[in-house]
Formats: C-alpha cells, structure tokens, sequence
C-alpha cells in the first residue's frame, strides 16, 4: 500500500520571515522623513556599554510578527530595541521580519512617533471589536509585555515614556534629564541640534555622564580631528627632533673648532 509522508512538525509548518516579509505593495503609512531621520537617530546612538554589539538587535519600520495563531497579524513600530538577540538572525542573515515565535526574545523598547494619521493607534486610544486584531497597545502592553513604550509627538514636542509594571503600562514621570534606564546604562532626552543637515529637535540617547552618543558622522569627525591632531603632534614631535639634532651639530662644530684651534697652539685638546 502506498504510504504518504508523515505530517511536519508544527514548527516546520508554521511561517518563517521569508514567508511574511517587511514590505507589501499595497500598503499605507510609508514614514515621512522625519520618522526616517529619527529613527536612524536612535538607531545609531543606541550603543549600550554592558552589551556587545552581537548581543543588540534594532529595527526600523519592520515588521514584528507577535501571534502564532494569527501569523499575518502583526505591527510595525517607527524604532524598536532586542537586548540578548543576536544583530543577525540565527548569527548569520539580516531579518526580513522579526517573527516572535522563531526569536523568543520581545523587544526592550518600542518607540512610537506620533502623526495625525497614527496618533490614536498608538496612545491605544482606538476602539476595535473582538474580530479585529488588537491595537499597538495592547499588543506591546499585553501580548508581548514591552518593558518600555516611548512615544514622541514632534509637532507639540511632546516626550512620554511608560514603564510595563505588571502587565499594565504605567507613565513614567520625565524630568530635565528625560528618561534614564540603568538595563542598558543609557538615556533618552529631546535633543536640539543638526542631524543630516536638518536642524531641529530630536530624541538621542546620552551617556551616564549627560554626553550625548556620537553619530556616525560625529565618529567619523572625531577620528578625522584626531587623526590630524595626532599628525600635527607628530610633525611638532619632528621639527623638535631636527632643531635638536641642529643644535647639536652646532655644537660639534664648535668643539671641532676650538680642538683644532687649540692643535694650532700646540695643545693636545685630548690630554
């Protein structure tokens, strides 16, 4: 009797990153630039000190997958933060989604910006029937248990953090210093400064002693200044050499004369 194939395992049948991919041509809410640029922001000034950089995965605009039994459900936050996740997926390919099921490891931290368009799903403020999938909020507070929901409005200029305490968010209280998290021994504060040629205000991570993380322009400025200070020191450090070894030469001379005047004399300049 012809015999088929045993079923696959339930984890082999389910979706994998390849099958529900990050981008879908008929779908709204392309980012404007300024969720674009803050996001790289963050994105490049998330350099926490107690974790390497294997050990930190950080997405913009992606796809996160957060229901195994609704697997095309899933939500897309502007920035989000993975403490103890590998950068690459399995150590060795970029993510096209980032499927809960397959990782095992929920974000630290999402960060919502806020538009007209997006305002109300993101403060959970809309109401949906039991048919339809939860809000952002529900799903970052209750289904995935995000330790931290940062949302910045930058039309108001408005910063909130919340903090998951016991399944529930509750809102952090913010002072001049913004949002401090011993976890990854960084902040998060409104910063105003220039970041890809647009000067405005911004959310950047600082350090413990308030200085701000560098960009990767401002790292690779930084190296140019110190590559040219260091050539300068070297060329000082040259110049000293050869003045010294001038000034010694003058005075081998002079001592080359006297001994050879001295000779004239009928002195031994030796003796």
């Amino acid at each position: 009797m012809y015999q088929t194939d045993p079923p696959s395992p339930p984890q082999e049948s389910l979706p994998t990153m390849y099958d529900l991919p990050s981008e879908y041509p008929n779908e709204t809410g392309v980012p404007d630039e300024f969720h674009i640029y803050q996001s790289q922001l963050l994105q490049e000034t998330f350099i926490p000190p107690n974790y390497s950089q294997e050990e930190v995965f950080t997405a913009i605009d992606l796809n996160l997958y957060y229901d195994v039994h609704h697997p095309l459900r899933y939500k897309r936050p502007d920035w989000f933060a993975v403490l103890g996740n590998s950068r690459l997926y399995q150590g060795r390919e970029l993510r096209l989604s980032y499927v809960m099921w397959q990782e095992g490891i929920a974000p630290f931290m999402v960060v919502e910006l806020l538009s007209p368009s997006t305002e109300k799903e993101d403060l959970g403020q809309t109401v949906r029937d039991a048919s339809q999938p939860p809000t952002k909020w529900e799903v970052y507070e209750r289904l995935l248990r995000i330790p931290y929901y940062i949302l910045y409005n930058r039309y108001n200029r408005e910063f909130r953090a919340y903090q998951n305490i016991a399944g529930h968010y509750q809102p952090l209280e913010l002072g001049n210093r913004g949002l401090w998290l011993s976890d990854v021994q960084l902040g998060l504060n409104r910063w105003e400064g220039t970041y890809a040629n647009i000067s405005a205000e911004w959310l950047r991570w600082y350090d413990q002693e308030g200085n701000w993380i560098p960009t990767l322009a401002e790292q690779r400025s930084r190296a140019q200044q110190d590559t040219q200070i260091a050539q300068q020191e070297a060329q000082i450090a040259q110049q000293r050499a050869d003045a010294a070894e001038r000034a010694l030469s003058a005075e081998k001379a002079k001592a080359e004369q006297l001994a050879a005047r001295l000779r004239e004399l009928g002195i031994d300049p030796d003796e």
